[in-house]
């Protein structure tokens, strides 16, 4: 079967004036149009393509790859905005609409938005939506205390930042637990701090408690050897100068240099901590 919206590996069956037909495993074809067709190749050859729908609604496979996939979350451009909706700049040459109902606010062109990118099951077209809690789901969770998982800042909220968990799940992390720059659309790892029993997630930056020190420890000393083996920072400095630093509370910080100090990997100065 051959899936809109996604990466295909599909079989060249036949070459045309217009391009190369491909094939999948049940014989249906899809046109990969000249401007993409490879300088050399053979029938039979498999090649990995997308795709979509072209201008004319047409299926039609592309060798160029897309900034978001189908069932994605992504963090893209609007390139324009007409009577019809907004359309995204994803990477190919036929932008990405999102129709005026599936805009949480309305959108503008230049602006970037998170948006979630889906079948449309009533015109089988590919389109975007702003209103990704529609299509985050945290009724069953398979997530643990300290488990690591992938992000994507999707929104500021009045008690912290939103962000989307695994590419599945709503989380949250708390405003005064960020000891970093977080803007909208940034991918980033982070842990889970606590699974409410409603189902949702609190989520952090660091882990928590003993499994905290080593990581951040080994942040305080990859900063050191991109230093020149010194930092001029100690216990005694101000906890701001050690945010814009290390991306790291104070806290944390002391607790690093402590295991630091008590692996004989650095020696602290009243000027500031060298390593050995």
């Amino acid at each position: 079967m051959i899936e809109l919206g996604k990466e295909n590996r599909l079989q060249i069956q036949k070459k045309t004036r217009v391009g190369l037909y491909l094939s999948d495993e049940d014989n249906n074809t899809i046109l990969l149009p000249n401007k993409y067709v490879p300088e050399s190749f053979e029938l039979g050859d498999e090649l990995d393509v997308f795709c979509y729908l072209d201008n004319e609604e047409r299926p039609v496979a592309t060798t160029l790859r897309p900034f978001v996939s189908r069932d994605e979350y992504a963090y893209l451009q609007v390139a324009e905005v007409n009577e019809v909706g907004a359309f995204l700049d994803w990477g190919l040459e036929k932008h990405l609409l999102v129709p005026f109902r599936e805009q949480r606010t309305p959108m503008t062109a230049g602006n970037w938005y998170v948006i979630y990118c889906y079948l449309d099951p009533k015109s089988s077209r590919l389109v975007a939506t702003t209103r990704l809690n529609r299509f985050l789901d945290n009724s069953e969770l398979d997530l643990q205390k300290d488990d690591q998982v992938q992000l994507m800042v999707s929104r500021r909220s009045e008690l912290g930042w939103e962000v989307i968990v695994n590419g599945r799940h709503k989380g949250l992390v708390y405003a005064n637990e960020v000891f970093r720059k977080l803007s909208i659309g940034d991918k980033l790892i982070g842990y889970v701090k606590k699974v409410r029993e409603d189902n949702k997630l609190d989520i952090s930056l660091e882990l928590s408690g003993h499994r905290k020190l080593e990581p951040s420890a080994q942040i305080v000393l990859d900063k050191l050897e991109a230093n020149s083996g010194f930092l001029k920072l100690h216990d005694r400095s101000d906890p701001q100068e050690i945010r814009d630093q290390l991306q790291m509370s104070k806290k944390t910080f002391k607790k690093a240099i402590g295991v630091l100090y008590k692996a004989r990997k650095i020696t602290i100065k009243p000027d500031g901590i060298y390593t050995n």
